[in-house]
């Protein structure tokens, strides 16, 4: 076991509790059940930081087990996508991978168990049927006039629907429990239905495929699964769950329930992310604007502060929605001490240095990065043309502008100070050049006589630039609740039309020709950016992973203001 520590949340504190009594004989066995119908998003990485977690802080073993019990949603891509990414995260489930399809044979056998002790039927009820005999929250349902069929009838009709005589939908074996339960899971509910569809691993083997609450409990049960942990919404089928394995009686696990992560500018529904790929709202599973594992990876995240917001945000059970800022905080917390800063101008404005020698370039020395001595630095090259940023340059500036402007001085970050003496202008009025000057004296960006500047800008040598395209991105939904909509909308109404503005002819310094997909580094002023997997050695391509502060938070503060 792992050197002991105190627990910070009520499921460690019940894992710790069962430890002490020496329940389960000590052992922790946990697990993560996704189902493969769609990718892993950042609320299933605080599950599998929790379960996977807690295994590792009590020296127990964690499970990966797929329930792909629904045949039509299921695919071998999202089983690989889902290994790929809880790898990503940290995890090693070694040789503990399984899936709920391993068990048909045995959950089948359990089925048959059920209808020989007289606690499960085969029911004609379609589905609308079902629900009008399922009663409602106030009153009763009313039992299916198949309920008292017998054992023998049972077992022929069940044995004839694994045969696949009967149509899809026609029947259904569901378990004999209670009709007038408060617990609407509890009316009676679906243990199998007929679902003709080819199975990514079993094939065509079974046309019967087992529900969900039928396959949960029972496999947790096989894989002997002390702890459960689930999130909120499976707290009203833990009867349910209670009651087959207590109805089978066998190895019965504790089924452990918390709260679901709730994001702001997002959502963690996989039919509606769905929905906006099949829709082309976004790219893809991996759009750098999706909650998804693969998203976030893609656009920038790491790893680490994807768990370091897991443990930040704790675990209660009460539902509640954080800020998207903790997360965009924890990454750049984690991005500060670890991304090298570069320079690169994404609005490039020419500067021609006109006391500067024509066809000369020298190498200046660049840190990269004051937080960690470790990294070093590099050179950077300096010529007599450069590229700043439009937005550092005002012909009439105000008082309080520190940038560039006519007869202003300013900082060259890593290099000179230099002075705007005149501004080239296209035919429109548009400025199209400044031409400035230069203190060779100041090399490093330090003045020997002392004296001060108020603004430093970034820059690149416009002929050793590497040109890129960048991409900026914002949250995908304007609504901090993108379901807060009005009447005859939908979620897709609050979709932020501006979460993505690309920008081409970027200029980069040169050390970024060599960045390869999935590299991070700091922009100096503009933010932390990532290596897109569509960017080549001809046409790089960076992904905007998030600002140096929060940004929208301001923006939609001045909005708010506005109103």
């Amino acid at each position: 076991m792992m050197e002991e520590s105190t627990p910070t949340d009520f499921v460690r504190q019940m894992v710790a509790d069962d430890i002490d009594s020496g329940k389960w004989d000590g052992r922790v066995q946990t697990r993560f059940p996704p189902e493969p119908n769609g990718y892993l998003h950042i609320g299933h990485a605080k599950s599998i930081c929790l379960n996977f977690g807690i295994a590792e802080e009590f020296g127990g073993k964690y499970n990966l087990r797929f329930d792909d019990t629904n045949p039509a949603k299921e695919e071998q891509e999202y089983v690989d996508a889902i290994k790929e990414d809880i790898r990503w995260l940290g995890f090693d489930w070694e040789d503990r991978e399984f899936y709920a399809s391993d068990y048909f044979e045995q959950l089948y056998d359990w089925a048959v168990l059920l209808i020989n002790d007289g606690k499960a039927f085969v029911c004609d009820l379609n589905g609308d049927e079902m629900r009008e005999h399922r009663g409602t929250v106030t009153e009763a349902g009313t039992e299916s006039p198949h309920r008292s069929r017998s054992v023998e009838e049972n077992l022929d009709l069940f044995a004839r629907m694994k045969a696949g005589e009967f149509p899809d939908g026609s029947k259904t074996l569901r378990a004999k429990v209670d009709m007038a339960s408060p617990n609407m899971n509890l009316r009676d509910p679906v243990m199998y239905r007929i679902l003709t569809a080819t199975h990514h691993r079993t094939g065509d083997t079974w046309c019967i495929h087992p529900m969900y609450d039928f396959t949960h409990g029972e496999s947790d049960s096989i894989e002997r699964v002390t702890h459960s942990i689930c999130t909120m919404e499976f707290e009203d089928h833990r009867p349910l769950y209670d009651w087959y394995l207590d109805a089978l009686g066998i190895y019965h696990p504790q089924q452990i329930e918390f709260a679901r992560l709730n994001l702001t500018y997002t959502m963690m529904s996989k039919r509606k992310l769905l929905e906006l790929v099949e829709e082309k709202q976004v790219s893809g599973w991996d759009d750098p604007r999706m909650p998804t594992i693969c998203g976030l990876r893609r656009r920038g995240y790491t790893p680490e502060s994807i768990r370091a917001f897991c443990h930040e945000i704790g675990v209660t059970k009460f539902n509640s929605t954080t800020d998207m800022a903790v997360l965009e905080n924890a990454l750049r917390a984690d991005l500060n001490k670890r991304a090298e800063r570069r320079l690169a101008v994404l609005n490039p404005l020419k500067v021609v240095i006109e006391n500067y020698p024509e066809g000369e370039s020298e190498e200046l020395d660049a840190i990269n990065n004051p937080e960690d001595a470790s990294a070093g630095s590099r050179t950077i090259p300096f010529s007599r043309e450069l590229y700043i940023e439009r937005d550092d340059f005002m012909e009439d500036a105000p008082r309080k502008f520190f940038r560039l402007s006519v007869g202003k001085e300013v900082r060259l970050r890593y290099a000179y100070f230099i002075t705007c003496t005149e501004v080239i202008k296209d035919d429109d009025g548009n400025v199209i050049e400044l031409r400035c000057t230069y203190d060779p004296a100041t090399r490093g960006g330090d003045a020997p006589d002392g004296r001060k500047v108020k603004g430093t800008l970034h820059w690149v040598s416009a002929a050793h630039a590497v040109e890129a395209e960048v991409r900026l991105y914002d949250h995908l939904f304007e609504n901090p609740d993108p379901n807060d909509v009005q009447e005859g909308q939908t979620y897709r109404d609050n979709l932020n039309a501006n979460s993505l503005k690309t920008l081409t002819g970027c200029q980069l310094e040169p050390s970024l020709s060599q960045a390869t997909p999935g590299d991070r580094f700091q922009f100096e002023r503009r933010g932390y950016f990532c290596v897109d997997t569509d960017s080549t050695p001809q046409t790089p391509v960076f992904n905007r992973t998030t600002p140096l502060r929060d940004a929208w938070a301001k923006i939609q503060k001045q909005k708010q203001k506005g109103k």
